[in-house]
C-alpha cells in the first residue's frame, strides 16, 4: 500500500490515504457484526461458488486485473514515443507490472467500498450507465475509446465495471471527502485513524459483487467525423470569434 509522502501542517490525511483507512475500518466492523449465514455466503463467493439463484454477474479480482491489462495496453499503443529516443518503443509498457495492475484494481474497489460503507452512497447501475454515456459523448479521442470498448469485447457490463467504475468511484470519493466536515479541522483524526489502520490491514475481497443491470452500449460521438488527425502532429485551424488578447494585466 502506498503511503502518503507528505501531509499538511495541520496533520490531516489526504483523500487517498483517508479512503484506504475508512475502507479498512469498514471491513473490520463488517467482520465483527456479520452473521454466520453471511459469512458462509462470502466464503462461497471466495471459492467461486456463487449461489444458484444469483442473478448478478460477478468479476473476480483476477478477472478485473486481466481486463485492466487490456485497457492499459490500449493506452500504451497510443502513447507518443519521443523522437529523440534512440531505442524503439517497447511493445508493452515496462511500468505495467502485475503489481501495478493489482494496485489499480484494489484502489477503485476500495473507493467503491468506502462510498457504500462510510457515506452510504453505493455506486448504482444508473450512475455507471450515465458515466458510460458521458464518456461516449464527451471523449476527445473517439478512436481510442472505441479500441477500449473493443478490448473489453464491446460488453456493456465489462465497460461499466472496468472502465466507468474506476473513474466514477475516484471522482465520487474525492468529492465526498472534500465536502465532509468531519475530516477537516480535527487535529486528532490522523493519530486515531493511523492507529486503527495498523490494526485492520485487511485485503479487498477476492470477489466483488457488481451491480446487476441491463447496461446498453453507448454510441461514441465523433467516430464518423473525418478529423485527419495524425499522432504527434499539430493541425492549424482558424478560430472565429476569439477573445481579444489581454494586456496590462499583472499576476502575483
Amino acid at each position: 500500500m502506498r503511503k502518503q509522502s507528505t501531509t499538511s501542517q495541520s496533520g490531516f490525511l489526504g483523500p487517498r490515504v483517508l479512503i484506504t483507512v475508512l475502507f479498512c475500518m469498514g471491513v473490520a466492523c463488517s467482520i465483527v457484526t456479520a452473521t454466520l449465514s453471511t459469512t458462509v455466503g462470502k466464503l462461497a463467493f471466495l471459492r467461486g461458488e456463487a449461489p444458484a439463484n444469483a442473478s448478478q454477474r460477478t468479476l473476480s479480482f483476477a478477472e478485473r486485473v486481466s481486463y485492466q491489462r487490456a485497457i492499459e495496453e490500449v493506452y500504451w499503443r497510443h502513447r507518443i514515443w519521443p523522437k529523440e529516443r534512440a531505442d524503439a518503443k517497447p511493445a508493452v509498457d515496462p511500468a505495467m507490472t502485475q503489481t501495478q495492475l493489482e494496485k489499480t484494481v484494489t484502489e477503485y474497489e476500495r473507493n467503491s467500498q468506502v462510498l457504500e460503507d462510510h457515506w452510504h452512497q453505493p455506486i448504482t447501475a444508473g450512475q455507471l450507465q450515465a458515466e458510460m454515456e458521458r464518456m461516449a459523448q464527451n471523449t476527445k479521442q473517439p478512436e481510442v475509446l472505441r479500441e477500449l470498448f473493443e478490448a473489453l469485447g464491446n460488453d456493456p457490463y465489462l465497460i461499466a465495471e472496468c472502465l466507468a467504475r474506476p473513474l466514477l468511484s475516484e471522482r465520487s470519493a474525492t468529492d465526498f471527502y472534500a465536502h465532509d466536515q468531519r475530516f477537516h479541522g480535527q487535529r486528532g483524526w490522523r493519530a486515531q485513524t493511523e492507529s486503527r489502520r495498523a490494526r485492520t490491514e485487511n485485503p479487498v475481497s477476492e470477489v466483488m459483487v457488481a451491480t446487476s443491470a441491463n447496461y446498453t452500449l453507448p454510441t461514441i460521438s465523433g467516430l464518423d467525423a473525418v478529423t485527419g488527425c495524425t499522432d504527434n502532429t499539430w493541425i492549424a485551424t482558424t478560430t472565429s470569434n476569439a477573445p481579444s488578447p489581454r494586456s496590462g494585466h499583472t499576476a502575483v
